[in-house]
């Protein structure tokens, strides 16, 4: 007969679900958002022509920080994501993982601050 899962343990197959989920999701958005960003930056423009007043001009518009920042964002937490569970299925010693997985949080997270400060205060 089976046992009955502890509440720990199904919080973390619901959080595991989730992030599976997350994964599919996230994976399919990200791949039209890098189409559409390798079309305008290497098809559309030369790589040659991309110039501060280029990214300027670019946002101007509200839209573009908006795409800019939603690839950032998608990317960090699809790849931290990716990460995370390499680091669950190789690392064994409970240390060592969570030292692996509390440096790739705070890397994550400083570069989509820096990231965001960047998309919002550039002029």
């Amino acid at each position: 007969m089976a046992q009955a899962l502890s509440s720990r343990q199904r919080s973390r197959q619901n959080f595991e679900t989730w992030a599976w989920f997350f994964m599919r999701i996230s994976g399919l958005i990200l791949f039209f958002l890098a189409l559409v960003h390798m079309f305008i930056m290497h098809i559309e423009y030369d790589v040659t022509q991309t110039t501060v007043a280029f990214v300027t001009k670019r946002w101007q518009n509200p839209w573009w920080r908006l795409f800019d920042w939603l690839l950032l964002t998608l990317g960090l937490l699809h790849g931290g994501n990716g990460l995370r569970v390499i680091i669950e299925d190789y690392v064994k010693r409970a240390s060592s993982r969570a030292f692996l997985k509390a440096t790739l949080y705070a890397v994550a997270g400083g570069l989509f601050l820096l990231g965001t400060i960047t998309i919002l205060t550039f002029h």
